[in-house]
């Protein structure tokens, strides 16, 4: 009887790379499509604004008086960040074995882990600055992300471990 590699076969390595980039999309699009919905319903800001928001990380204040496509860089960048975080998503979660027990636990932990990184590291980090700290707001923000980017990958990590 041959030996079985401990690497998994060509398909699965497929199958299990479509699941983190299947994964990646539906969290990335659920999180910008909340922003786009929320936001100018309580800030009285425009889906375009936002999208230009989140390219002032890498332009600073003259993303805000861009047009459509600073709007677009700020849509890559978006799908781009939410990239990144699947990917540690799916780094960490085989090794941390509590992450399996419980998927709505995954995600409010996972989700809390990317707002307090995305709010205390990677925004004062960019060309956006620190900004003033708002309880409220980074606590709506949080429980966005619980179900945008925290339950989608949770939910999708169940599926690509079984």
């Amino acid at each position: 009887m041959p030996a079985r590699s401990p690497l998994p076969s060509g398909q699965a390595r497929r199958n299990r790379l479509s699941i983190v980039i299947v994964a990646w999309l539906v969290a990335g699009t659920a999180d910008i499509l909340v922003a786009v919905t929320y936001y100018p319903l309580t800030a009285a800001v425009t889906p375009v604004g936002i999208l230009r928001g989140i390219a002032s990380g890498l332009l600073g204040a003259a993303a805000f008086s861009g047009g459509y496509a600073t709007a677009a860089l700020g849509l890559v960048c978006h799908y781009a960040i939410a990239l990144i975080w699947t990917l540690v998503f799916f780094y960490i979660y085989p090794r941390l074995a509590f992450l399996a027990r419980s998927v709505p636990l995954t995600a409010v932990l996972y989700g809390t882990f990317v707002s307090l990184v995305m709010t205390f590291v990677v925004l004062p980090l960019s060309r956006v600055g620190p900004r003033a700290f708002h309880a409220s707001a980074f606590a709506v923000a949080t429980v966005i992300l619980w179900f945008t980017i925290g339950l989608p990958l949770a939910l999708f990590a169940r599926r690509r471990a079984g």
